[in-house]
């Protein structure tokens, strides 16, 4: 049984609003005179965290502020990461450089152009409100330049989906709302949508969701699909499938163990240990095997029925994804087992 924390966890702080509180931090020694110890701002819904500065430097014509992000209690790869921005009066109106360890954006379909750094539209406005605000306090031309910086960034988007999504060299500044919220399964959903933009503004005809990295990687052997074709479903198949039933690609495979396919098979599109569970009863009247109503996983199920039972698993599967889903795609169904063997396919 999955435990729930016996106290509230602690939310966190985008990257985004760890970028914004330097930005104005490093505006308010470049324009008022000194550092401050901290820094205030207003995220988009009205929250006003507080961020302790943890560099600064300055030179010629530029300052920059460090802030440590702390994505609270979620555990987030840029947990402790030092987003770091520089400012400077250049050319017109507000501009965004990547500096060392964020990347840029290689592919289309994502929120930012091609060529451009990867800094989503949310954390670039509210660094430009900063800009807009601070300008008005001490009297200055709204016309800065601002470079964002990770050091290590790089190595640690090597853990994110950036790499696949075609943004490289480093990581991304993200956050719609500038707060961390622990354990969401929002930001995960929302990686999946991205990769199918991309895959959709790229022309790829062919994806791929996988219940893990196994899978996975045999799925993708299979078709010789590229890697941007591998979308990170995980046990999110709903947060695929009803993203893909509005914005379409012509072939879908789905692979897996037989457990979260089975559930899939069951009509479960959150195949999570703790939100969804196998029906033994029904698996044992499908198969006309009373045995199965006393399984306690589906392996022990596949171990007592056999490839039939597997077989059965991904034409169920396909059934159902096809019905509910298959308007304007063609699927396919992967069963594997641990060790990467296909137990069972179903399809296309």
């Amino acid at each position: 049984m999955t435990r729930k924390p016996s106290s509230d966890l602690r939310r966190g702080w985008t990257t985004g609003a760890c970028a914004t509180a330097a930005t104005k931090a490093a505006l308010i020694k470049l324009w008022g005179g000194d550092f401050p110890a901290e820094v205030q701002i207003t995220l988009p819904k009205g929250e006003t965290p507080v961020f302790p500065l943890a560099h600064h430097a300055k030179g010629d014509g530029w300052a920059e502020v460090g802030i440590t992000k702390d994505a609270g209690d979620d555990p987030d790869v840029t947990h402790g990461a030092l987003i770091i921005v520089r400012v400077r009066a250049a050319g017109k109106s507000v501009q965004f450089k990547a500096g060392e360890g964020v990347g840029h954006v290689t592919k289309a379909g994502l929120p930012i152009a091609v060529g451009e750094p990867a800094i989503n539209p949310v954390p670039r406005q509210m660094m430009t409100d900063v800009v807009m605000d601070m300008a008005a306090t001490y009297d200055q031309p709204a016309d800065v330049e601002i470079t964002v910086s990770i050091p290590d960034g790089a190595a640690i988007a090597l853990k994110t989906w950036n790499p696949r999504l075609g943004i490289k060299g480093g990581l991304s500044i993200l956050g719609t709302t500038g707060v961390v919220r622990p354990f969401s399964c929002a930001a995960w959903i929302a990686s999946i949508h991205r990769g199918i933009d991309v895959a959709r503004a790229d022309g790829l005809r062919h994806v791929a969701g996988c219940t893990g990295a196994t899978s996975e990687r045999i799925v993708q052997g299979l078709h010789a699909l590229p890697e941007h074709a591998m979308l990170d479903m995980g046990d999110f198949a709903g947060g695929m499938l009803k993203y893909l039933a509005k914005k379409p690609i012509e072939r879908v495979t789905i692979g897996g163990g037989i457990g979260k396919l089975t559930k899939l098979a069951q009509g479960a599109v959150d195949l999570h240990s703790s939100r969804s569970q196998v029906d033994f009863t029904a698996l044992a009247t499908m198969m006309d095997d009373a045995r199965l109503a006393d399984a306690n996983t589906a392996l022990e199920a596949f171990e007592i029925a056999g490839p039939p039972l597997a077989q059965k698993i991904a034409d169920m599967a396909l059934a159902k994804v096809s019905q509910d889903f298959g308007a304007d795609m063609t699927f396919d169904i992967v069963v594997i087992d641990r060790a990467g063997a296909i137990l069972a396919r179903a399809g296309a």
